[in-house]
């Protein structure tokens, strides 16, 4: 007799790039009554430790989530907030060496509640303490109806004790109980938006059995090597016949960086200016930002073509481009060796760009994702405003890419200095590539300074001066070096400074607008230009 064997029709599995917008719109159905993830923040927490974050899929459909971190006994066991231990929800905080595992998400679809969802996201989670043998497992939990029974008990900690006795009900704490965590106490303003709970959270712990608490494993980061090699092309300026010169002249950078197997090359801001020297007359301020933007599709479809054919990404500098709504951008289209095309406006115009240009800047700046991990792009002057460079970081980014234009030696090292204290405060890499040269009858374009770098953190496995290679000024020519991304991780665990880690989100914390960006959708959810929702932080909950 034959059988037949079916399909099985749950899966649990670490979450994926690829189930970001399917996790947003699963958190929305399980917390209506709390903000929304952004894109930025689910990738965020997918970026900064993968390991821990978990999906459950119901016949082909995302049901479940969970996302966790590593964190210190310290930060663990101490009153925290849920902005303060998870980034503002990026999962930013997470110690690569930490000894125990924090839950700072877990959702499950209403409609499939009861099919013990939930409790498969808590097996996953501890059978990852167990094989990296951590101490056990921590996060607040809510107690949604504490609300409800307010005059029933006296404070936060009677109501739980209630709770525990059996006394009154809440399906919240009555799960976390039944999967072996004891509470060790309740964290006041643990979350201020879970109205039900009155903002507070239960502290709950799982020990591991298996590990020694009074002994728990000391870990160390092995020093990995996680290699990528970037090339920054800082080009000359010149007068080009046609289009197709020009884009000869581009290619042959990119032919150049894959030769020597470049991972990344990177172009310099408005690198495409010398498109317009084989104007018939010298153009008005407009009217060369009119003729520059008729050439964005064709710059998109070159470097694209580029990118494919020569297996490597391409930061496209940056290349001023008329928007729907009619204002002009100062966009830079970063071509990915799988076909992809993502683009990064220019958040901050430069009084120069909004004087003669009439630039306008952009409204929204997330981490890309590559073959290489996530990156991000700030061009030229949004490197001078830390805030972006933190953003990237928090979603994940560990490569930084700054194009640029500078006319003078003053201009540069504004970006320069910036550029490399971004390296710093992040403990990241930055890219810098500029023009070099002139351009006669191009207005705007008179003079340019440069000395493109690729710059380090500074610490003992970086480069002593924090300079992984650097162009000598205002010479057209190529850059290239070797950088490795687990030394960025083994500085944020075991540096001599952690400048992620040891923010005092207790203090203070970066807020960023959720109302940028189109109006809500039919289900609710406002969305940015690029069709990604918007909000503030979730609920966590364990």
């Amino acid at each position: 007799m034959n059988q037949k064997s079916s399909k099985a029709r749950l899966e649990v599995r670490q979450a994926e790039a690829r189930d970001v917008s399917a996790i947003a719109a699963l958190v929305r159905r399980a917390y209506e009554d709390l903000p929304a993830y952004t894109f930025g923040e689910i990738r965020g927490q997918m970026n900064n430790y993968p390991e821990g974050c978990f999906v459950a899929k119901l016949d082909g459909k995302l049901v479940g989530y969970c996302a966790t971190m590593r964190v210190t006994k310290n930060m663990a066991m101490r009153p925290h907030t849920w902005d303060e231990i998870t980034g503002n929800g990026f999962g930013s905080r997470h110690i690569p060496n930490g000894e125990w595992l924090y839950g700072y998400e877990m959702c499950v679809d209403p409609k499939v509640r009861g099919t013990r969802i939930g409790r498969r996201l808590y097996e996953e989670r501890r059978a990852l303490a167990e094989r990296l043998e951590l101490s056990g497992i921590v996060f607040g939990g809510r107690m949604p109806n504490y609300t409800r029974n307010r005059r029933k008990v006296e404070d936060p900690q009677d109501y739980l004790n209630k709770v525990v006795e059996g006394k009154i009900h809440d399906p919240v704490l009555r799960f976390q109980l039944a999967n072996g965590f004891e509470p060790i106490g309740i964290l006041e303003g643990y979350l201020p938006e879970d109205k039900k709970s009155k903002a507070n959270a239960v502290h709950m712990v799982w020990r591991n059995p298996y590990v020694d608490s009074e002994q728990p494993k000391k870990f160390r980061l092995p020093r990995d090597v996680e290699s990528v090699r970037i090339a920054t092309c800082q080009m000359q300026a010149r007068a080009v016949n046609d289009y197709e010169e020009f884009m000869r002249g581009v290619e042959y950078f990119v032919d150049v960086a894959a030769d020597y197997e470049a991972d990344f090359i990177l172009f310099p801001e408005l690198f495409t200016l010398p498109l317009l020297s084989f104007a018939d007359q010298e153009l008005s301020s407009q009217e060369s930002i009119e003729a520059l933007s008729a050439y964005t599709p064709r710059i998109r479809t070159a470097l694209s073509k580029m990118a494919l054919e020569y297996n490597i990404n391409i930061i496209g500098g940056s290349h001023p481009t008329r928007m729907e709504d009619g204002d002009i951008h100062n966009v830079a289209y970063i071509c990915l060796r799988d076909g992809s095309i993502h683009e990064q406006e220019k958040i901050h115009a430069t009084p120069n760009e909004a004087y003669w240009w009439n630039i306008k800047g952009g409204d929204s700046i997330d981490a890309i994702q590559t073959d290489c991990g996530p990156i991000g792009v700030l061009i030229c002057y949004d490197s001078e405003f830390p805030e972006l460079a933190r953003r990237l970081v928090d979603e994940g980014a560990r490569i930084i890419f700054v194009p640029f234009c500078t006319d003078s030696r003053q201009g540069y090292m504004r970006v320069r200095y910036c550029a490399q204290a971004r390296a710093i405060e992040n403990q990241c890499f930055v890219v810098m590539s500029g023009n070099v040269g002139n351009l006669p009858n191009v207005g705007n374009m008179d003079i340019q300074y440069a000395q493109s770098c690729i710059l380090t953190p500074c610490d003992f496995p970086f480069a002593r001066d924090g300079i992984a290679a650097e162009a000598s000024e205002n010479v057209e020519t190529l850059t290239i070096s070797d950088v490795n991304l687990a030394d960025l991780s083994w500085a944020r665990a075991e540096g001599t400074v952690r400048n992620l880690g040891d923010r005092r989100f207790d203090l203070y914390r970066i807020e960023w607008d959720g109302r940028v960006g189109k109006p809500a959708d039919a289900a609710g959810v406002a969305e940015d230009a690029g069709g990604r929702p918007l909000g503030t932080k979730t609920m966590g909950g364990g």
